[in-house]
């Protein structure tokens, strides 16, 4: 039997914490998954997160960060731009201009 790589890749995650850890490292889970794949993905790391895992995920899906995150660093040309909640990084000017090329406002 073959799975597809949604499969694939919470088949990765389940093996990551069979191993009981207090902190588990993601490098970009969401890459190739489909939308309803990326919802799935996410539930999975609020329910990680409620059982007391520390959870650091590095991500470019900033839909699924702002859902899943209580604390978001933006780094752009390696340089920490933004350190904070959700709703504030969508609002600090330094990374609207950055990732969207406009100022707050």
């Amino acid at each position: 039997m073959q799975l597809s790589f949604g499969q694939q890749k919470m088949l990765e995650l389940g093996r990551a914490i069979a191993m009981r850890p207090r902190l588990l490292l993601l490098d970009e889970p969401a890459a190739g998954l489909t939308p309803v794949e990326v919802n799935k993905l996410s539930e999975k790391v609020c329910q990680l997160r409620g059982q007391g895992i520390t959870i650091m995920v590095v991500e470019h899906h900033q839909g699924m960060v702002m859902e899943i995150a209580d604390e978001v660093a933006v780094l752009h040309n390696g340089e920490l731009i933004a350190d904070d909640t959700p709703a504030a990084v969508k609002k600090d000017p330094r990374v609207l201009e950055a990732y969207l090329g406009r100022t707050g406002g």
